[in-house]
């Protein structure tokens, strides 16, 4: 009698925690052991003009995640996002870091902010102590200056140094070619664009000293109407243009600049065109645009790219971002990591990033890596083409060399005496 009743109930658990184990992918999780999620906080903007900024970075997130808890999560413990929408205002990104932290427990951030609101998480964290990987924010000194380094915050994206050296080489071969001497800049007035700009400049006229910057303008981040910045542009008669203005703000200057017929006088260098939602947002978009490459499929050319942009259209009908590519090396970084230590601790987690190396499509050479000197990640594909107005938008592209790229940088920070 004291034994028939337990051994039931005993069965009905086993077949609980294994109906369970089948809906949520762990067959091999114990039913008597308690595996909480890893928690992992992720604001960023889901609202506004710029909202495919997180929107395209949960998705990527969420699928690399998927598949790490359907492996098995980590000896069992699967990883839960909890994303939250700062409305692009830097204020209310630190206090949903914060609020994430202290309130919902995460053990990790993963800051899908631009560098406005990077820049305000930043210092949180850097009081906190969480481990944070920064997906979004560019501006070079955000790990290239020594001051803004500590043991806990890594850079897991493009960053504005790289993409100038890369975009200034381009630019100054086709100035050289194409006899392009008066330049004029346009780009966002905080500290990405202007830090952007400035790097671009320096490196185009260090590779052609003919390059002459005859004027320059600021719109403010989200602006709405570049009529303003549009008339000083097309009175100042430049034969080029540079912008590092991205997403609905380059979507929208470049449509009322085709309007003022601003493309027929000057060529048009814009660093953040070739990106799926900018390239299939503009109306009418001119052929001949210079850009880099934020996130294109077919560059690079290997089968894994293809894979993940195929897999991230099937599940949300449209293409990866720039932002997408980067969220998605982030997750496979950190779960690398957590694998590794076998573990979440924080020191250990973030001792195994440093200088973790990891294969992927994205890489220049298959593989990219979380640089130790400076925790931010290198060897990505880096590349510069001109626009056409269909798939696959961009033709041409040049690869940049990262041996180049390198020795650059290295130069640039020792000029700042950041080397």
């Amino acid at each position: 009698m004291s034994t028939s009743k337990p051994a039931g109930l005993h069965r009905r658990r086993l077949i609980g925690a294994g109906t369970a184990a089948a809906i949520t992918g762990f067959p091999n999780i114990g039913f008597t052991q308690a595996r909480q999620p890893i928690k992992i906080g992720v604001p960023t903007i889901l609202s506004g003009r710029v909202a495919q900024l997180g929107i395209s970075s949960r998705n990527a997130m969420q699928i690399e995640v998927d598949a790490f808890n359907a492996s098995g999560g980590l000896d069992g413990r699967p990883i839960e996002l909890i994303v939250r929408d700062s409305r692009g205002v830097p204020a209310e990104a630190a206090r949903l870091a914060r609020e994430m932290i202290s309130s919902d427990a995460v053990e990790f951030l993963f800051d899908a902010e631009p560098s406005s609101g990077g820049f305000a998480i930043h210092e949180v964290v850097r009081e906190t102590g969480t481990v944070t990987l920064h997906i979004n924010s560019e501006t070079s000194s955000l790990t290239a200056d020594p001051r803004q380094r500590f043991w806990n915050a890594f850079r897991v994206a493009r960053q504005g140094i790289h993409d100038s050296i890369a975009g200034g080489y381009y630019a100054a071969s086709v100035a050289r070619s194409r006899n392009l001497r008066r330049w004029m800049t346009i780009s966002p007035d905080y500290a990405y664009g202007r830090d952007t700009t400035a790097e671009f400049v320096e490196f185009a006229r260090g590779f052609n000293a003919d390059i002459q910057i005859t004027g320059e303008t600021w719109p403010r981040l989200f602006q709405a109407d570049y009529t303003e910045n549009i008339t000083r542009l097309n009175q100042g008669r430049p034969q080029a243009v540079y912008s590092c203005l991205w997403a609905g703000d380059l979507v929208t200057f470049v449509e009322q600049a085709s309007i003022f017929g601003l493309f027929a006088q000057s060529q048009l260098f814009a660093v953040n065109m070739a990106d799926y939602t900018t390239l299939q947002q503009v109306r009418n978009l001119p052929r001949g645009v210079h850009s880099g490459n934020r996130y294109l499929r077919n560059f690079p050319p290997v089968p894994g790219n293809l894979a993940f942009a195929t897999e991230y259209n099937r599940r949300f009908n449209t293409f990866p971002t720039n932002w997408s590519w980067q969220s998605a090396t982030a997750v496979r970084l950190l779960t690398t990591a957590l694998r590794q230590v076998g573990g979440t601790n924080p020191r250990e987690v973030a001792a195994k990033l440093k200088g973790m190396t990891i294969e992927s499509p994205f890489g220049a050479e298959g593989t990219v890596t979380m640089r130790a000197e400076d925790q931010t990640l290198v060897d990505y594909a880096i590349g510069w083409g001109t626009t056409i107005s269909a798939d696959p938008f961009v033709e041409n592209m040049q690869k940049a060399d990262w041996a180049t790229i390198r020795r650059l940088e290295a130069e640039w920070k020792r000029g700042k005496g950041w080397g």
